[in-house]
């Protein structure tokens, strides 16, 4: 009997999908930058027994139609926006995604790029690589201090908590904005839960780190941005499209707040000509929320223990 087949849309290391090995006959898209094209895609579906897809992968009803012999669809991200799982429900094609290993990697990049908007880091950087370093002053490239300021975290999931954690150590005041009250991350980081709007008004850094929902697409528009401080600092590190884009760009531009981080954006890859990218107030980054190696490994060793798993008929591990 012939092995089951499972198409990856990536060019991963082999050695992290070994638990798929003796389990499936194994296909990659010979590329790891390049996205697999929706072509393409679409035909490995057709014969394809399970998928291990990345976040531009799309994953919708005329794919899942295509694909009688589907049977899971493993994603390599604690998101699955791409993916339309009420239709995968309907073709009875389980879903999964790899919560829990990256939150730790996620929480270091976020303070990480909060810190490096607050203090300039990149641009003091480029400032050197640009031979515009010729002496010392006061106020060269002087940037806001992180520490015992307040940080506004919306979305207090796992992620959300362990930057908390992080900020604690800053000796920040943490409040928080979510779906529902968080009452163990009351008690254990001392967050305080606040309205949106109240949030946006007493938080010298604003932290995006909610899901991407109907209810949470272009969440930080004009009207947010312009309720913020004007010393204040927005972070993104969950999804471009929770922002309005043009929004934001504008807010910046008239100094209605006072910088952004970047590891999102609407579109992906970003170009270099976009205008949020173009501003010096702006720290843009590649999406590089979960790329620690160690985490990235652990991520592509759990979709390919998923996929094993429900081929062999057995529950995943991280059902969607």
């Amino acid at each position: 009997m012939d092995k089951p087949f499972v198409y990856v849309t990536r060019k991963l290391p082999e050695e992290q999908l070994s638990a798929l090995k003796e389990e499936a006959h194994i296909e990659m898209w010979e590329k790891e930058e390049e996205p697999c094209p929706r072509a393409i895609l679409k035909e490995k579906a057709k014969k394809a027994h399970g998928l291990l897809t990345m976040l531009s992968d799309t994953i919708d009803e005329e794919l899942l139609k295509g694909a009688p012999h589907l049977k899971v669809v493993a994603n390599l991200a604690v998101g699955y926006d791409n993916i339309d799982v009420e239709a995968a429900q309907k073709h009875r094609v389980i879903c999964c995604n790899t919560p829990g290993v990256l939150t730790e990697s996620t929480a270091d990049l976020t303070f990480a790029l909060l810190m490096a908007s607050a203090r300039r880091i990149v641009e003091a950087s480029d400032w050197i690589r640009q031979g515009k370093w010729t002496g010392w002053g006061p106020l060269l490239l002087a940037g806001a201090d992180v520490h015992h300021k307040t940080i506004g975290i919306v979305g207090m999931g796992s992620i959300g908590q362990a930057v908390a954690r992080r900020a604690k150590g800053f000796g920040m005041k943490i409040l928080y904005h979510n779906r529902t009250r968080n009452p163990d991350a009351e008690a254990e980081l001392g967050a305080s839960y606040l309205p949106f709007d109240e949030l946006l008004e007493q938080a010298d850094f604003v932290v995006c780190l909610t899901p991407l929902t109907h209810e949470t697409k272009h969440l930080f528009n004009r009207s947010a941005f312009k309720k913020m401080k004007r010393s204040a600092i927005f972070i993104n590190v969950s999804r471009g499209q929770v922002v309005n884009e043009d929004d934001l760009y504008e807010a910046l531009v008239e100094k209605d707040i006072a910088g952004a981080g970047l590891d999102v954006f609407a579109e992906e890859p970003v170009q270099k000509d976009h205008p949020l990218v173009s501003l010096p107030q702006v720290t843009a980054l590649p999406h590089i929320g979960s790329a620690a190696v160690e985490t990235r490994e652990a991520m592509m060793r759990l979709c390919a223990e998923n996929i094993a798993l429900v081929l062999r008929g057995k529950q995943a591990k991280t059902e969607i």
